[in-house]
């Protein structure tokens, strides 16, 4: 029988951090193997592809849907991004962060395999 996976909450935002799992996040946030951890862009303009080489890294169970919360308004991220999800036929959702919180929160809760990659708000 497998293991019931304990895959976070995100129960706050704002104030430039996160708190999830009853601990408080600054900066922006990546949920990974039901981990949260410290996820070094803080905005979009500071996203580049490298910054999902623990996502995509070769080894390690692939995750469903990757949901990327872009801060607090919608706008593409750069096409390097974009690209490289596709190439890899992974999917990838982009949302505000108050919808990505919203959307990983209901999917992690249904036990889907989703990583979250949140901007600050």
């Amino acid at each position: 029988m497998a293991a019931l996976r304990q895959a976070p909450a995100i129960e706050a935002f704002g104030a430039g951090g996160f708190r999830v799992g009853g601990q408080r996040l600054e900066g922006g946030v990546l949920i990974l193997d039901d981990q949260a951890r410290p996820w070094p862009p803080a905005s979009l303009a500071e996203l580049r592809p490298e910054h999902f080489a623990e996502v995509l890294a070769a080894g390690r169970e692939p995750v469903e849907l990757v949901i990327l919360g872009l801060g607090p308004h919608m706008c593409p991220p750069p096409r390097a991004i974009r690209e490289l999800f596709e190439q890899r036929r992974l999917g990838l959702e982009l949302l505000t962060t108050p919808e990505a919180c919203r959307l990983y929160n209901v999917l992690a809760q249904e036990g889907r395999r989703v990583a979250a990659a949140l901007l600050p708000v």
